[in-house]
């Protein structure tokens, strides 16, 4: 489901995409149909994107429908953020995430190489590098983030009507401990701490341009898509 948040006025509701309100029946805008919200959607975008960013709770299929994107539009290329953590699985240094060590980490925070970091977790740090937004538009491509919530609220507040925010948001959290579990890569006491913070990260869905609520990801990977035929298309 695509939730999109009416600015018009003193209306304040949310639309999903069939056009059905999810705030207040009473109060009516524009928003009456499919057609009417991409076109709305559209006209609020007043310069070109040039940063796309994807933020979520963890495990709530984020990186799915990154890859998925970056897969089907060569107009995208994947911003690398750098971490202090530990690779998971097959991860790879440089295709992934830039690996660090704590302490590189914070040296490069000394030497204000980062446009955005977070200490996600005591001694866990995730950032981006100045350096990576440059190489990306240097190839005259938009910068896709795959990035905590906190990192694509910075994001977006830093670069403004340039970049678009997308928060992937699980159906819930019973959904989300499923989904945890099933990745069989935490933890139950770390797969509890990361549902502690995902309830916490919710709070933060206004914040952002576009909210999917990832219930079944064939859908959510058409909505998408859909988002996506937007931006490049404005792009042009």
């Amino acid at each position: 489901m695509v939730v999109f948040i009416c600015e018009l006025g003193d209306c304040k509701n949310y639309w999903n995409a069939e056009g059905r309100s999810t705030g207040d029946e009473s109060t009516r805008c524009c928003k009456q149909s499919v057609s009417s919200l991409k076109k709305t959607y559209l006209c609020k975008m007043k310069t070109p994107v040039n940063i796309l960013i994807f933020s979520a709770p963890s495990g709530s299929g984020k990186t799915t429908i990154v890859h998925h994107l970056l897969q089907k539009y060569p107009q995208l290329e994947f911003s690398i953020s750098a971490t202090s953590r530990a690779p998971r699985g097959k991860e790879q240094h440089g295709k992934d995430y830039y690996f660090l060590s704590a302490d590189e980490f914070r040296q490069k925070i000394a030497n204000n190489e980062f446009v955005e970091w977070e200490e996600v977790y005591p001694g866990c740090f995730y950032g981006t590098l100045h350096s990576e937004i440059a190489r990306i538009h240097g190839n005259k491509h938009i910068a896709v983030f795959d990035i905590d919530v906190k990192g694509g609220v910075n994001l977006k507040r830093l670069y403004g009507e340039q970049a678009q925010s997308v928060f992937i948001q699980p159906p819930s959290l019973e959904a989300l401990r499923e989904r945890l579990i099933s990745r069989n890569t935490d933890t139950p006491e770390v797969i509890e701490r990361r549902l502690a913070k995902a309830e916490d990260e919710m709070r933060y869905a206004p914040q952002f341009d576009i909210v999917l609520v990832n219930e079944v990801l064939a859908d959510t990977l058409k909505e998408a898509g859909m988002l996506m035929d937007g931006i490049v298309l404005f792009k042009k």
